[in-house]
C-alpha cells in the first residue's frame, strides 16, 4: 500500500517509503545538508522520501530543554527544503490553532502520539485536505487507532497514515508489538514504523530522554519482515550534538548502508 503525496517520487519501485530528518529544525544549513544527503541515498535506492523535521518541540521534560528556533522561521526552512529538493515534507503540530499555520508550509501534518485521541486536532488536520500521519499513542492498542482513523475520515479526509512508535513498558522503556502492524493495516491505511522513537527511554532522572540506537537495525529489520509500508527514522550528522533526541537518533553516515540491507530483506520476503 503506497500513499499518494504531491512530489513523492519512486512510488512504483515496490520499496517502503521513508520519513527521515532531524528531530527538530535547528538551522537552515543543517536541514539542507541532511535533506541533500538523504535525497541522494533515496534516489539511488528508489525509495520514496518525505523529509521530516519538527518546527517546535512542545513536550520536553525540562523548561531549559531546546524547543525550537521560532515557529515561522522553522516552517520556512521546511518549505525551503521541499522547494530546493522537490520533495514532500512532514512536521508535527500541537493544537488545532496551529493547523492552518503549519499546513501552509508542509505536505503532511503529523499528530503526535500523546495527542492522537484529541478530536479537535484530528478534525482540524483532516479539514486542511493534507495527508495526516497519526502516531499511535504509547498507551493505546493498535485496534484502538480505528477511532482516530474514523475521526479523520468522517471529517472528509481519507489521506491517512498510521505510525507505530512503541508501547510504554514500565516507566522508562518502550517496546514494539509487531502484531499491531498488520492489525492497523486492516484499516486500509499505510502503516509506518517509527524506529528511533521506539527506542527511546523516557522519564530519565536527569530529565533528558535516553535511547538505544544500537538496536535501530534490529527494530528496522523486524519491521520490514512484518511488512510495514514505511519507516520513520530521525537522523543527524552528529547525534551527540543534536539539540533534541540525540540519544536515539541514527548517525547520518549509517543511513545508506542500513537502507540497502533493509531493501534486500524486503526483496527476499516479496520474492523479487
Amino acid at each position: 500500500m503506497m500513499i499518494e503525496i504531491n512530489k513523492l517520487k519512486h512510488t512504483g519501485s515496490g520499496n517502503f517509503f521513508l520519513m527521515a530528518g532531524p528531530c527538530a529544525i535547528e538551522d537552515e544549513k543543517l536541514a539542507l545538508e541532511i535533506a541533500e544527503k538523504v535525497v541522494k541515498i533515496t534516489d539511488k535506492l528508489n525509495i520514496p522520501y518525505i523529509f521530516k523535521g519538527s518546527y517546535r518541540k512542545a513536550n520536553r521534560s525540562r523548561l531549559d530543554s531546546f524547543t525550537g528556533i521560532g515557529d515561522e522561521k522553522a516552517l520556512k526552512i521546511l518549505q525551503k527544503v521541499g522547494d530546493t529538493f522537490d520533495i514532500p515534507t512532514v512536521t508535527d503540530f500541537h493544537s488545532a490553532a496551529e493547523v492552518e499555520m503549519a499546513s501552509n508550509y508542509v505536505d503532511v501534518l503529523q499528530i503526535p502520539a500523546f495527542l492522537c485521541r484529541q478530536t479537535d486536532i484530528l478534525v482540524a488536520a483532516a479539514k486542511t485536505g493534507k495527508t495526516v500521519n497519526i502516531k499511535k499513542g504509547q498507551f493505546l492498542s493498535a485496534e484502538a487507532m480505528q477511532f482516530a482513523v474514523n475521526k479523520v475520515r468522517e471529517s472528509g479526509n481519507d489521506k491517512i497514515i498510521l505510525t507505530e512508535r512503541g508501547t510504554t513498558f514500565g516507566y522508562q522503556d518502550l517496546i514494539v508489538d509487531y502484531r499491531g502492524i498488520p492489525e492497523m493495516q486492516k484499516m486500509n491505511v499505510p502503516v509506518v514504523l517509527d524506529i528511533t522513537h521506539s527506542l527511546q527511554q523516557p522519564n530519565q532522572s536527569n530529565g533528558v530522554t535516553g535511547g538505544k540506537p544500537a538496536l535501530i537495525e534490529t527494530v528496522a529489520r523486524a519491521g520490514i519482515a512484518v511488512g510495514v509500508n514505511g519507516l520513520f527514522i530521525e537522523t543527524h550528522p552528529n547525534p551527540a550534538e543534536a539539540k533534541s533526541d540525540g540519544a536515539n537518533m541514527l548517525k547520518l553516515d549509517l543511513l545508506g548502508p542500513l537502507l540497502e540491507r533493509l531493501i534486500a530483506i524486503r526483496q527476499t520476503i516479496n520474492g523479487f
